[in-house]
C-alpha cells in the first residue's frame, strides 16, 4: 500500500489559494476546507492557527522566496544599498505578479483598509528587517535614542513606500505591469537621493568649525 503522503503548509497555502479563487472568499470552516482537500482538520492547526495566519503567511512566503533568490546570487552581497532594495523590490513584485489574481481579490476582499494590511502585518516585520540590514549611511547623532529614532523613522518610510508601490501595482494597466516597474526605479532612486547626507554633513562640517573658531573670527 503506498503511504500517504504528508500535507504540508506549503501544500495547505496553495489548498487555500485554490479554494479562494474558485469561490472568491474564504472557507466558512476549517472542517469543511480540510474534509474537501482530503486532510485532517488537525493537520491544519498543527500548520496554521487560523485563514488569517494563511494569508499573512502567502505574504511572507513569497518574501522568504525573494531572499532566497536574491542571496544565491554571487553578486548581491556586494550591491551597494540602493541596488539590493531595487533588486527585492523587482523580484518580490515579480512573484506578486505571479500570483497577481489571488493577491489582489485578496487586499481588495475587505472595503476596510486597516482590515486588509492586517493581513501585511508579519510580512511589514520582514521587510523592515530586511531594510535594516542594508548599509545606508546615516547621519551620527551620538545620542542614542536620537540614533534609534532615526533608524525606526527611516525604515518605517520604508514601509511606507513598499504599501504606495503595492497600491500602484494593483491598480497598474499597463501591459506587463511596466508602469510599475518605472515606479520602482523612480521612487527608490528619489528616496535615496532624498536621503543622500553628504551636502547635510558637509553643512555641519562647517558649522562646527564656525563654532569652534567663533572666539577668534571676527568681522
Amino acid at each position: 500500500m503506498a503511504k500517504k503522503k504528508e500535507i504540508t503548509n506549503q501544500d495547505i497555502l496553495g489548498f487555500y489559494i485554490d479554494y479562494f479563487l474558485e469561490n472568491n472568499k474564504a472557507p466558512h470552516s476549517v472542517y469543511k476546507f480540510a474534509k474537501q482537500y482530503n486532510f485532517e482538520e488537525t493537520v491544519f492547526y498543527a500548520n496554521f492557527s487560523s485563514f488569517e495566519q494563511i494569508e499573512k503567511t502567502f505574504f511572507t512566503s513569497l518574501f522568504q522566496q525573494t531572499m532566497g533568490l536574491l542571496e544565491k546570487s554571487e553578486d548581491f552581497e556586494s550591491y551597494d544599498a540602493r541596488t539590493k532594495l531595487l533588486s527585492f523590490y523587482f523580484t518580490y513584485f515579480e512573484m506578486l505578479t505571479a500570483n497577481r489574481s489571488f493577491t489582489v481579490a485578496l487586499l481588495k476582499e475587505d472595503k476596510n483598509k486597516l482590515k486588509s494590511l492586517s493581513k501585511l502585518t508579519e510580512l511589514r516585520k520582514h521587510f523592515k528587517q530586511f531594510f535594516d540590514t542594508l548599509e545606508i549611511e546615516k547621519i551620527d547623532l551620538k545620542q542614542e535614542k536620537l540614533i534609534e529614532f532615526q533608524e525606526k523613522t527611516m525604515s518605517e518610510m520604508a514601509w511606507l513606500q513598499f504599501l504606495f508601490t503595492l497600491k500602484f501595482w494593483i491598480e497598474d494597466t499597463s501591459l506587463s505591469f511596466e508602469k510599475t516597474d518605472i515606479f520602482i526605479e523612480k521612487s527608490v532612486n528619489t528616496s535615496f537621493d532624498l536621503m543622500d547626507i553628504a551636502p547635510l554633513k558637509s553643512l555641519i562640517d562647517f558649522g562646527k568649525f564656525m563654532w569652534q573658531e567663533k572666539a577668534s573670527f571676527k568681522m
